[in-house]
């Protein structure tokens, strides 16, 4: 048993009468530096802790619970976490559908998500690496005026949950990443593009790639003008597909469901997509660096397959949106660290590959826009009526080949229409930071509006 999960067990054996207690806790170091122009622009290194605290108690009417938080572990601030919790469900409304979670009998998955050399990799090795990457952008490409946000970060992170009910986890997962924002200009105009890198330990991590990728993407774009308003086939970029499975992972969460919020209700059984789509959320998968052991009540992650060949199979659900639609958990409960309580969500979406890659693809569609980036998500997209208008910047397609670039443009039909029209899935997954990794996609019949 790991240090944070006896301390966790010491926690819980305050409770009282009939009550419940659900301890969680947390702890993490964390290094970022910034380069600029050769020098550190900014270095930090950090250690954390915390705990969160949940306490359940029957009313007439429901259970109610009530939740607290503190940013340290020290005894005292334990002690007060409790008080308050035990205080905060007091005032909490009751509700016939909340309870924690409790052992499923799903064993969890063996996955070894950290990597020691996180921690024992000298700082001035990924000092260096911040610096070089910055140099290497710099120095890449003549048109290349300006390296913004040239960032080394890493992070080791351990979590234990232990409650009344018989839930018992820890988990742990490290990660390593560097990014860079390139700018390039024409003598007439700025663009940008940025590059990536990710691994989760920073042997893993390729600075030549990362830099190459912000220099092709910033210089590429040079020159764009806004195009004529068309309506034809979009290839997203595995980043931008990224965005969208993203968004239909949200969509697909079990407490947007039951609260009416996803233009995926009561469709289970139903062809929603194109034959091509078999989305899956999978964070038993080592490759996804959002892959856990535990979700965020303890309960074994398991893989969930959410939409195969088109027909909708189900949502994820955590234990209360789970009770609200009549099932159970799908072991997919997501928090936002200490101060979070749990809730539906996908984790590590993938969308099982094609058989051809992008070129392929290219040459298949002959005419069409490359979307490379995204603005506008957050308000342009509409889980609940499934309406979707972002604005892009990209490149034409023109006879099966990348062509001048595009910008100023709003590209928008719906998801329910997209996902029906998906073309081509390309073969060239990339594993990314977020709730989704991604590959090139090809979609028919979007609305481009241009000049």
């Amino acid at each position: 048993m790991s240090e944070l999960l006896e301390r966790a067990q010491r926690i819980l054996d305050s409770a009282k009468g009939t009550e419940e207690i659900e301890v969680y806790l947390s702890t993490g170091v964390d290094n970022e530096v910034q380069a600029y122009q050769g020098a550190v622009e900014q270095l930090s290194s950090a250690t954390s802790s915390g705990i969160g605290i949940r306490v359940l108690t029957d009313g007439p009417a429901g259970a109610r619970v009530g939740t607290a938080w503190a940013g340290s572990l020290d005894e005292s601030a334990v002690s007060d976490t409790l008080r308050e919790a035990r205080d905060n469900a007091r005032f909490a409304t009751e509700d016939e559908f909340v309870s924690f979670a409790r052992p499923d009998g799903v064993a969890p998955a063996s996955l070894e998500l950290t990597d020691e050399t996180v921690l024992t990799t000298p700082l001035d090795e990924k000092i260096a690496m911040a610096i070089e990457l910055e140099r290497l952008v710099r120095d890449g490409d003549s048109r290349i005026r300006q390296v913004d946000s040239a960032n080394y970060s890493d992070y080791v992170a351990e979590a234990a949950i232990v409650s009344s009910t018989g839930i018992q986890a820890t988990y742990a997962r490290s990660g390593a990443y560097v990014s860079v924002e390139a700018i390039a200009t024409d003598g007439h105009g700025d663009q940008t593009g940025w590059g990536l890198s990710a691994g989760r330990a920073p042997r893993e991590l390729d600075i030549h790639e990362a830099a190459n990728d912000a220099i092709r993407r910033a210089t590429r774009m040079l020159g764009a003008v806004k195009p004529a308003s068309m309506r034809c086939t979009a290839v997203f970029d595995p980043r931008t597909a990224a965005t969208l499975l993203a968004i239909i992972g949200g969509a697909l969460s079990g407490e947007a469901v039951v609260y009416g919020r996803s233009f995926f209700a009561n469709r289970v059984g139903e062809d929603v997509a194109s034959s091509l789509f078999t989305l899956i959320d999978d964070p038993t998968d080592p490759r996804h660096f959002a892959a856990s052991v535990f979700d965020g009540e303890g309960l074994a992650c398991r893989r969930n397959i959410l939409i195969e060949k088109g027909r909708l199979l189900g949502f994820v659900y955590d234990t209360v949106s789970a009770r609200r639609a009549g099932t159970s958990s799908t072991g997919s409960a997501v928090r936002g660290g200490i101060a979070g309580s749990p809730s539906a969500g996908c984790r590590a979406l993938q969308l099982v590959p094609g058989d051809i890659d992008q070129a392929e693809i290219f040459r298949r569609v002959g005419d069409g826009i490359y979307v490379e980036s995204v603005t506008g998500v957050h308000s342009g997209v509409n889980p609940i009526s499934g309406d979707f208008s972002v604005g892009i910047t990209g490149l034409m397609i023109r006879g099966g080949e990348m062509a001048e670039p595009v910008r100023e443009i709003t590209v928008a039909s719906t998801l329910q229409r997209m996902l029906l029209d998906v073309r081509y899935v390309g073969n060239d997954l990339e594993w990314l930071p977020g709730s989704a990794a991604g590959q090139s996609l090809a979609i028919d019949g979007i609305a481009v509006s241009g000049s």
